[in-house]
């Protein structure tokens, strides 16, 4: 059973940084990704990553977003920069049955959202 917990959202100002957290069990060595979804916007991949660590993310938030996974303390990270009020949304981290090919995955395991406003 797939079990996942986001934290780390919260209210910032335009350029400040943010690390989200969300606590996995029950995932093994699935495809781990973060997704956002905006007001008014459908949900959106940000970033991914791959059982053997190899990484991809969203030409939006490139070179300012890095995921990261703790496997000792299965949890999976999302490191946020520079962020603007653009990136305001709730995110979610989820979990694919597949290992490889994150990007294009389906995910099937989803955790509550934390939300990150930035004004």
């Amino acid at each position: 059973h797939v079990q996942l917990v986001e934290s780390g959202g919260g209210s910032v100002q335009a350029g400040e940084s943010l690390r989200l957290t969300c606590e996995v069990s029950g995932a093994g060595n699935s495809c781990m990704g973060w997704f956002r979804q905006a007001p008014g916007k459908t949900r959106e991949g940000i970033a991914a990553i791959e059982s053997d660590g190899s990484t991809s993310v969203a030409a939006a938030v490139k070179g300012r977003f890095t995921i990261s996974k703790d496997n000792a303390k299965n949890t999976l990270y999302l490191q946020m920069s520079s962020l603007t009020p653009e990136d305001t949304g709730i995110y979610y981290c989820a979990a694919s049955p597949w290992t490889t090919s994150c990007h294009l995955a389906p995910y099937n395991y989803w955790g509550q959202g934390t939300q990150v406003t930035v004004s």
